[in-house]
């Protein structure tokens, strides 16, 4: 079977979703959907730096039942359906320490951000996917599902390791409806939320940013291509999961960590 696939434009009429999609990696991947020719609709509680015509921003709390909830509503109606949901919001805000400084506000706070969002979102949008046989949603999780910083992230990397779990059962299911699910573990990505992880880890260790940046690195193992990966990196591997040209590609993790986690 022979495929012909256009690719400076092969997301020509598609609509995205991007939670997240302000800023960081959330924003590489939105610009890099966009230049495909795909319409992106972003969301997060802040409205981005600077507009862009060929994106539509919708505010919301997607931590929140209702959050998740406008979001759907207001995509369906403004576009009647959505092609492509990269469920890209994430992060961790728990302070340093281990477990015995979290608070049950911590872990909830962290799960409802990084595995429930995504979960909610996915059964809102998937119906009509369904319908019509087509559709893609990636779950950006993290290599910290299978390599946790319990001194700093313990609830992000819970939440994480669920979200991979879930994912690859959500792909079983529906896969055989023309669903696509895929799962991009990325390592350490060089945001402005990074330097705020340092900033905090700095804090609660009574460190340097610099000191705090190394100590993550040495929890890691190092890093062995020697850095973190930039926000545009990850969109590039985003992008060409979405597109035609990984069809065939389902309930899969691909891992973009600079070759940090060592086992295989």
């Amino acid at each position: 079977m022979e495929n012909i696939f256009n690719f400076s434009n092969e997301l020509q009429g598609k609509i995205a979703l991007v939670t997240g999609g302000t800023k960081g990696t959330g924003k590489a991947i939105a610009d890099r959907l966009v230049e495909a020719g795909a319409t992106v609709i972003i969301t997060a509680r802040n409205p981005p730096a600077e507009e862009k015509p060929d994106q539509v921003f919708i505010s919301a709390d997607l931590s929140t039942v209702e959050g998740t909830r406008k979001v759907i509503d207001k995509t369906l109606q403004k576009f009647g359906k959505l092609d492509i949901l990269i469920n890209n919001l994430g992060g961790s805000e728990t302070k340093g320490g281990g477990f015995t400084v979290l608070t049950d506000e911590d872990w909830i706070q962290s799960l409802q951000t990084n595995l429930l969002s995504p979960v909610r979102l996915d059964r809102g949008f998937l119906p009509q996917m369904i319908e019509r046989k087509t559709g893609v949603i990636i779950h950006i999780a993290s290599i910290q599902a299978k390599l946790p910083l319990y001194d700093s992230t313990l609830p992000y990397a819970a939440a994480k390791a669920g979200l991979l779990n879930y994912s690859k059962s959500l792909s079983n299911e529906v896969a055989p409806k023309g669903i696509r699910v895929l799962t991009v573990s990325p390592g350490w990505i060089m945001t402005s939320a990074s330097e705020k992880m340092m900033e905090r880890i700095a804090e609660s260790s009574n460190s340097t940013k610099e000191q705090a940046a190394k100590s993550v690195m040495d929890a890691l193992g190092g890093i062995p291509s020697g850095r973190p990966a930039q926000p545009e990196e990850v969109a590039e591997l985003v992008g060409f999961l979405v597109s035609p040209r990984a069809g065939y590609l389902t309930g899969t993790e691909f891992v973009i960590d600079g070759g940090t986690i060592p086992t295989i």
